[in-house]
């Protein structure tokens, strides 16, 4: 490392660039720091696949001029591509702020020896709020009352007040976790503040959990009056809930998925709802992102909650993500064990 610590700080308009110079400057103390900020354009512009990796911003060309004297490269939709690393001849460190370096080319970085990082748990606590928002949206009907009275100047949400359609309370619900990691885990508690009877269901946890722990995900299925997904998307998971698991759920029970798309069947999930065999749902990720204008959940509106991906959008996820990015930054700096990296 030369006697100036040199940083391309390659934010976007969520993780400001801002955000991240500040950050790491904290970390560092008195190091010299020389900072090149480039301002990608996440997520008023879309992220997708660039040249070799998947979910970046298409700036190859800004983010090799901007590397340019760089040792250390701190972003979260920055293409690291061979074409960029070939170009950044000083470069050691990549830094993304995501849960999983998706936008780097791990083997080109080995190679070129750098070493790439990432910042896991820095959207748990929104995603689990997100989460629980979601499943009082869906349970009482809010979004749906809201559009009668703001949307057409209609009092008849009042129908809602009727036994027959009016919603279900968190207190005594006996709700189903699939899933207990860094957000199931801190929705269990929050479920449990609330005084639902939580379950959960996670071969892969072990010690004490907030709730009950269920053997099997057709028991929990079984008694649980709403779902909540939490499961890590891998090909063992892909499509874990189907028609077949949807049938074991209580008549009227409610899904909310906040994890990711491809856990639910979405065909199978509309079907239930259509035949009633499901009150509601609630989803903020889906199998095909943005959703298709032909999706049937799209013509569901009286009994869907449907939110684009948001789960992790707060300020403080970005100011978290500058953080641990930081402070890998500074680990690597004095010298010490970087702690989430691939490289």
């Amino acid at each position: 490392m030369s006697e100036i610590l040199r940083i391309t700080a390659a934010g976007d308009h969520f993780v400001l660039p801002d955000l991240i110079t500040r950050a790491v400057a904290a970390e560092v103390g008195e190091q010299p720091l020389e900072v090149n900020e480039l301002t990608l354009g996440w997520p008023l512009e879309p992220f997708g696949p660039v040249a070799e990796v998947t979910e970046a911003s298409d700036a190859e060309e800004a983010l090799i001029e901007a590397l340019s004297g760089a040792e250390v490269l701190v972003t979260q939709m920055g293409p690291v591509t061979e074409r960029v690393l070939d170009a950044a001849s000083d470069l050691r460190l990549v830094v993304v702020c995501r849960g999983g370096p998706v936008n780097v080319n791990l083997d080109a970085a080995k190679s070129h020896d750098v070493r790439v990082c990432f910042t896991p748990g820095r959207n748990a606590a929104a995603t689990a709020e997100f989460t629980v928002g979601l499943m009082l949206a869906a349970l009482r009907r809010i979004p749906q009352s809201h559009d009668l009275l703001a949307g057409q100047g209609s009092w008849a949400g009042s129908a809602y007040y009727t036994y027959e359609n009016s919603g279900l309370e968190l207190e005594d619900l006996p709700v189903g976790l699939v899933g207990y990691g860094a957000v199931g885990s801190r929705v269990a508690r929050v479920l449990c503040a609330f005084g639902a009877q939580v379950m959960v269901y996670d071969p892969y946890v072990r010690g004490e959990i907030h709730g009950l722990r269920v053997s099997s995900l057709d028991e929990l299925l079984r008694r649980s009056d709403v779902i909540t997904l939490h499961a890590r998307l891998t090909p063992e998971t892909r499509g874990l809930i189907g028609a077949r698991e949807l049938a074991l759920l209580p008549p009227g029970a409610v899904v909310v998925n906040a994890a990711r798309g491809p856990l639910l069947d979405e065909e199978a999930l509309c079907d239930a709802l259509e035949t009633g065999r499901l009150s509601a749902a609630a989803l903020d990720t889906y199998a095909t992102e943005p959703v298709p204008a032909g999706s049937r959940l799209l013509g569901m509106a009286d009994r869907v909650v449907l939110t684009p991906h948001l789960g992790g959008a707060s300020r403080a996820v970005a100011e978290k993500a500058a953080r641990i990015a930081a402070e890998e930054v500074g680990r690597w700096v004095r010298g010490e064990a970087l702690a989430h990296c691939l490289t």
